[in-house]
């Protein structure tokens, strides 16, 4: 059996509940999760907030999507959207139109490079993914996305 996070963040007295200790170990999960995945999107010039704005935009295809759109379906949230895509078009990987018939809708796609940057790392992180999580079998897998998604309801109502 592994140390618990007791252990594992050097706390000698027991947590105030169970739900403490849950919620502490989601977060330093997903802290260790991510570093390692930032890592990996280091090599391509990505952090994840990027990568997941360019597969949101991957998915959006001809259409685009507006700031607020791209936003809203962010994975974790971003306080600046506005700079991270200003960011992103100063690096290739994104470009930003403004519409002819309403000078308020600026409309974000993805550009070939970031396309193709997205191609080139989607390998590896599906790679990291498996790496990550090979602990688990597909029903544990199954169990923790269940039980994720209810605390995760849970905390928005």
């Amino acid at each position: 059996m592994t140390p618990d996070l007791r252990h594992e963040i050097r706390q000698d007295r027991a947590f105030d509940s169970l739900q403490q200790e849950a919620f502490l170990n989601l977060v330093r999960s997903a802290a260790i999760l991510e570093d390692a995945l930032d890592r990996v999107l280091r090599t391509y010039g990505l952090s994840s907030v990027q990568y997941n704005v360019l597969r949101i935009l991957r998915g959006a295809g001809a259409d685009g999507l507006c700031r607020n759109e791209i936003r809203d379906r962010l994975v974790s949230r971003m306080p600046d959207v506005t700079r991270l895509l200003d960011r992103m078009q100063a690096a290739g990987l994104v470009t930003r139109v403004r519409s002819a018939t309403d000078r308020r809708q600026v409309s974000t796609y993805i550009t070939d490079a970031g396309s193709k940057v997205l191609r080139n790392a989607t390998g590896p992180v599906e790679a990291e993914h498996a790496r990550q999580l090979a602990a688990l079998t597909p029903d544990q897998l199954r169990s923790l996305i269940d039980l994720t998604t209810l605390a995760r309801k849970a905390a928005v109502t």
